[in-house]
């Protein structure tokens, strides 16, 4: 033991004297955090609109008003050509256009019924499936005024309507904040811990002194704790941190149990490291190592239902995704802070971790050769 505490203390010397290192450990992820959880989101807050209203009835200017009194909607232009507005469109000005047809209020009053067309942008078909349902409830609350308004409803005995309240558990706001933050904390983690530990000890390879260590009596697995425990400590120092910045600046609720965080993220850790010191014994430089680790966190980010749900992916990817640690993590995070989940509802997810951690780090050890 006295041998492993004596790395430890050399290797948190060596960070703390890189004068270079220390601000992309400390700074860089709490600025990270700031700005992504702000930018990363999927909520449509100001779509641009343009509305062709060929009508001009006063019931044509009601459902016209409904956009602009919605703070969602902004609308920017009224042509009454729709060639106009689908320029603003291939242009990228407006995000959809409303076509209301000449006779849309005669149509209503003598037909019972009319036909508006929405034309959306869908190069970005998340973006386009939330504008299409924002404008169809709309368009629906529109038509709900007009049967009330003058179908009459005394003379047809009432029109009963079926009322719902609805309540959303866990995220009651619909803040995507909320659901944002805790994937973000364990993505800036995974970067900390992959990064630091796949990188040192090929620096020691660089730098020459892997062979002064390889003819000393230090064992293998006294070398291998001793360089990755300090990186395993810093990064839970940051996630610790991330919760801080997160509830202060963001009032994000934790629900559930630190203590299950924080022993979930040191199993997971283990695993991230595990998976950084393999790439360290199969790589020669830094830049090499820092290449493999970003290719494999690229994939595995992508793959994490951090942005995109797993259940939305085709089933070959949800099979492959059983190998990505980061999904575990981000789904433990999630259901703990958000749900208020125990060790019980997450144990499945925590003993696949372990599972994992044991086995990339044996794996790991076994690819070092420590040799004379």
């Amino acid at each position: 033991m006295r041998t492993i505490f004596y790395i430890i203390q050399k290797e948190f010397i060596q960070v703390f004297r890189n004068k270079r290192m220390l601000p992309i450990i400390f700074v860089l992820p709490i600025i990270q955090l700031l700005i992504l959880v702000n930018a990363a989101t999927f909520e449509m807050k100001q779509i641009n609109m343009a509305v062709v209203d060929l009508d001009l009835s006063g019931s044509s200017r009601q459902l016209t008003s409904k956009f602009q009194g919605s703070p969602f909607y902004r609308i920017i232009s009224a042509p009454f050509s729709y060639d106009v507005a689908m320029e603003l469109m291939q242009r990228g000005d407006v995000d959809v256009i409303m076509q209301i047809p000449y006779g849309f209020e005669k149509d209503l009053i003598k037909e019972k019924r009319t036909q508006v067309q929405l034309i959306v942008n869908a190069i970005n078909g998340a973006s386009a499936g939330l504008i299409n349902a924002y404008s169809t409830n709309i368009i629906l609350d529109f038509n709900r005024e007009v049967l009330i308004e003058w179908l009459n409803p005394a003379e047809m005995g009432g029109i009963r309507r079926i009322v719902t309240e609805t309540s959303y558990w866990y995220n009651p706001r619909l803040n995507y904040t909320t659901y944002m933050v805790p994937g973000i904390l364990v993505l800036l983690v995974t970067i900390i811990a992959l990064l630091l530990s796949g990188m040192n000890i090929v620096r020691e390879k660089e730098i020459g002194t892997i062979e002064q260590i390889n003819v000393t009596p230090i064992r293998k697995i006294e070398f291998i704790a001793g360089k990755l425990i300090p990186f395993w400590i810093i990064a839970l120092f940051e996630l610790a941190f991330g919760l801080v910045i997160g509830k202060l600046f963001f009032n994000i609720p934790i629900e559930g149990s630190l203590w299950v965080i924080f022993l979930s993220a040191g199993v997971y850790l283990f695993v991230i490291l595990g998976f950084g010191l393999l790439i360290s014994t199969m790589t020669n430089t830094q830049q090499q190592s820092m290449l493999v680790s970003f290719f494999f966190m690229v994939v595995f980010i992508l793959m994490s239902g951090l942005f995109t749900a797993i259940e939305s992916m085709p089933v070959w990817a949800q099979r492959v995704d059983l190998l990505n640690p980061i999904a575990y993590f981000i789904k433990i995070m999630r259901m703990v802070m958000l749900k208020g989940s125990s060790f019980a509802d997450i144990s499945n997810l925590f003993y696949a971790l372990v599972l994992y951690a044991v086995s990339i780090i044996s794996l790991a050890i076994w690819r070092y050769r420590k040799v004379a």
